[in-house]
């Protein structure tokens, strides 16, 4: 009878670590990963198949804050805390969470997290006011500086057409620079279009080798290009034309980064993959939804300058000495828009860009 009891107490157990919210690891005493519940499945996209290949504490950076939180409590023989910690584990864009680390009966150790939502919140916050000032700054600039231009132009082309030899470059310029700020001004003014995309089923690997074709020919050439396909993946529920915009972007960001090193061996990949559980909130204050569709844009460039990460999405911030700041900006605008999330990781010699997005299905056909 007291056996049963033990059984079902032990039950009980298993079924309160599955449930808990907090995502809940446990770690044995050779460091593996030999558990994980369903909130940590969730986070990481992967099942514990798949996150316990090698040793978990080898996953980890030199000096990680987790690593020092497992041995505390295992030294301290304690359940022992740490508020902010700064994570990066099995592919996910960092993160900051509290932890938490109880040493068991077994010498394993059970690591709980804790997300601190209000910092993606904040940034989210900031990201949408900046871009819906960018939103009027586009329409008033269109309305008023669009037509000035057109006159500037074409008056530049008149005197060139009468100019002396020596003068032809001088109008030429003319012409040159108020294209080129024609062109700034239709790119901001793409944020002003408020109407939703048009969604439908879209093959997300049509729209990439799309991409992949324009930036073979384009920005890319001469880098070593080349994609990784999950064929299985159902179709994205999208608009076919602004995810193209989206991913061009994207791509083209990163063959200027991996042309940047300057020694011929820059490098864009292109990855998909199905993440079960991922959940993000729509745009316009809807419930969360189902996001699992992963498109990763990598390269090996010099990485994202520490100063301006924090604020990478916002208009007008870039590391460019020409650029304007409008290109990642517009990228996650169209990414919200269709419900979904984008977000980074970022080291000398390796940059990822993460898209998540939903599925067309209405039932998630993998759950």
């Amino acid at each position: 009878m007291m056996q049963g009891a033990g059984q079902s107490m032990d039950v009980l157990k298993a079924a309160a670590f599955d449930l808990s919210p907090d995502p809940s690891l446990v770690v044995n005493a050779d460091g593996a990963l030999v558990a994980v519940n369903e909130a940590a499945e969730a986070l990481f996209g992967q099942g514990l198949g798949l996150l316990a290949r090698g040793r978990f504490q080898a996953a980890l950076p030199p000096g990680s804050a987790l690593v020092a939180l497992l041995n505390r409590a295992i030294e301290e023989d304690a359940r022992v805390r740490e508020r902010g910690i700064h994570i990066s584990l099995f592919g996910l864009p960092p993160f900051e969470a509290d932890g938490a680390a109880a040493p068991l009966n077994d010498g394993s150790v059970l690591l709980t997290l804790t997300i601190k939502a209000g910092r993606g919140a904040e940034r989210g916050a900031q990201e949408a006011a900046g871009l819906r000032s960018l939103v009027g700054l586009g329409r008033m600039l269109a309305h008023e500086i669009k037509n000035p231009l057109a006159g500037i132009r074409g008056a530049a082309q008149l005197l060139k057409g009468g100019a002396k030899a020596e003068d032809i470059p001088l109008a030429q310029l003319i012409m040159d620079e108020t294209d080129r700020v024609r062109r700034l001004v239709d790119r901001m003014e793409a944020f002003s279009d408020d109407a939703l995309p048009a969604l439908e089923a879209v093959n997300i690997h049509q729209v990439l080798d799309r991409v992949r074709a324009l930036a073979a020919n384009g920005v890319a050439d001469g880098l070593g290009l080349k994609e990784t396909y999950d064929p299985s993946l159902p179709p994205v529920l999208g608009d076919h034309d602004q995810l193209i915009q989206v991913f061009l972007n994207l791509v083209k960001n990163a063959a200027e980064a991996a042309h940047s090193r300057g020694d011929g061996r820059g490098e864009v990949s292109i990855q998909t993959a199905y993440r079960h559980g991922v959940r993000v909130r729509a745009a316009r204050g809807q419930a969360l939804r189902g996001a699992p569709l992963e498109v990763r844009v990598q390269d090996n460039g010099p990485g994202i300058p520490d100063h301006i990460r924090e604020s990478l999405f916002q208009p007008f911030v870039t590391s460019k000495a020409n650029g304007a700041g409008l290109g990642l900006a517009l990228v996650a605008k169209l990414v919200a828009a269709h419900g979904g999330l984008i977000d980074f990781e970022s080291e000398p010699g390796r940059t990822i860009f993460r898209v998540l997005l939903p599925i067309a299905a209405r039932e998630d056909p993998r759950a």
